[in-house]
């Protein structure tokens, strides 16, 4: 097997190896985030002030997309769908910037930073989760750099503050 094949198939098992662990550092929050915090009380909806138009008239229509959109919406802030890489030279005999750090988050700055080391022999990968932009675990500069990316990204007015 020539060695560019055996790239292909390296990066191919790698990209697989990092979807696996994303899903399951989402699977692992979905099932311990409820019990770590209650959740606050759902505010009675305030009681529209127009009658309900009839089923099927635009007006109906328009009012269910939008409570559609709204619920949309709020699922949303919760599912990874920020990113940002920092690619690097991690020793001094390699070239070309193939080491990387990759950071993936929600809106409220949760989710993972993924590693990649790679050397002349061999590639190593590391995962570390992320609440609220900062690790329990120890972060490398380039993998600051990342969250601190997203995290100058965010505006005042945007959700992932």
């Amino acid at each position: 097997m020539s060695s560019t094949l055996a790239g292909v198939f390296g990066i191919a098992a790698l990209f697989v190896a990092v979807l696996a662990l994303v899903f399951a550092i989402q699977a692992h929050r979905d099932r311990t985030a409820p019990s770590a915090a209650p959740a606050a009380p759902t505010p009675a909806p305030e009681p529209d002030p127009q009658p309900e138009p009839k089923p099927g008239t635009v007006k109906s229509e328009l009012r269910r997309l939008t409570k559609d959109i709204d619920t949309t919406r709020g699922a949303l802030r919760d599912t990874i769908q920020h990113l940002a890489i920092v690619r690097y030279d991690a020793f001094g005999d390699t070239g070309g910037k193939l080491s990387w750090s990759l950071a993936l988050l929600d809106d409220h700055g949760d989710g993972v930073v993924l590693t990649s080391i790679n050397s002349r022999a061999d590639a190593r990968t590391y995962a570390k989760e992320v609440r609220t932009f900062t690790s329990e675990s120890k972060l490398s500069p380039e993998e600051e750099e990342a969250l601190e990316t997203l995290r100058k990204e965010a505006t005042p007015t945007d959700p992932l503050l």
